[in-house]
């Protein structure tokens, strides 16, 4: 089985990355001399750049695409919900995955 990438980021930097109420909205584990002023976030010195927000909810899909990606586990279990191929069929699309199940 492939390794979460999400769950080697949470284990890599911790509460530095994931905080209370879930991920920051960005880091940079590239930036991480003390000496560099940055005007949001904060720098951990030897270990990276953490903004100071949460995760905002317009940026939790990219959870889902990465792991989409990795497994495709998304687009199976859409693919397998009655009520996404109902609207679907509903809204007018046809063929492909959707073949045979509009009726």
């Amino acid at each position: 089985m492939a390794r979460c990438p999400v769950r080697a980021i949470r284990r890599r930097y911790g509460g530095h990355v994931f905080r209370e109420h879930g991920f920051v909205d960005a880091f940079n584990p590239t930036l991480h001399l003390a000496s560099v002023e940055t005007s949001r976030g904060r720098v951990v010195p030897g270990v990276g750049w953490f903004e100071d927000d949460d995760l905002g909810i317009d940026q939790g899909p990219i959870l889902l695409m990465a792991e989409n990606h990795r497994s495709g586990l998304v687009w199976e279990r859409m693919k397998r919900n009655p009520h996404v191929v109902r609207g679907l069929c509903r809204a007018g699309f046809t063929g492909g995955w959707l073949e045979g199940r509009c009726g």
